[in-house]
């Protein structure tokens, strides 16, 4: 399974990536900003993406809707992951077509399990 994980933050990006490379069924790429995530999508088409939600120029609510107008990829599931966990901003994030959100700081062991659950 492909899996695209967009963050703006490389720490994060490279915890998320490990943490998803522990499921060896996943195949991971990441992406730093919403244009990345964009090209990156257009020559690797993920079965999977999280996107962050807060990053500069293209944030991730931004970024899904961008996916949405895009005929080959427009029922993609998508993940959104951000520190923004309050219980309104869960049910306004949920309300953006998303298939869940992941609050951060997520558990890097059990990353990848909860992406499937969500799935």
């Amino acid at each position: 399974m492909r899996v695209l994980y967009v963050d703006d933050e490389p720490d994060i990006r490279e915890i998320a990536e490990m943490a998803l490379s522990l499921d060896s069924d996943f195949e991971v790429r990441t992406a730093s900003s919403g244009m990345e995530a964009l090209r990156i999508i257009e020559q690797w088409p993920p079965d999977v993406a999280l996107f962050d939600v807060m990053m500069p120029e293209m944030d991730g609510p931004r970024l899904l809707s961008h996916v949405r107008q895009m005929d080959t990829i427009a029922a993609l599931p998508v993940i959104f992951v951000t520190a923004r966990a309050q219980r309104s901003d869960m049910h306004s994030f949920a309300t953006l077509d998303a298939t869940g959100v992941i609050a951060k700081p997520f558990d890097p062991m059990t990353l990848a399990q909860r992406v499937r659950e969500l799935l």
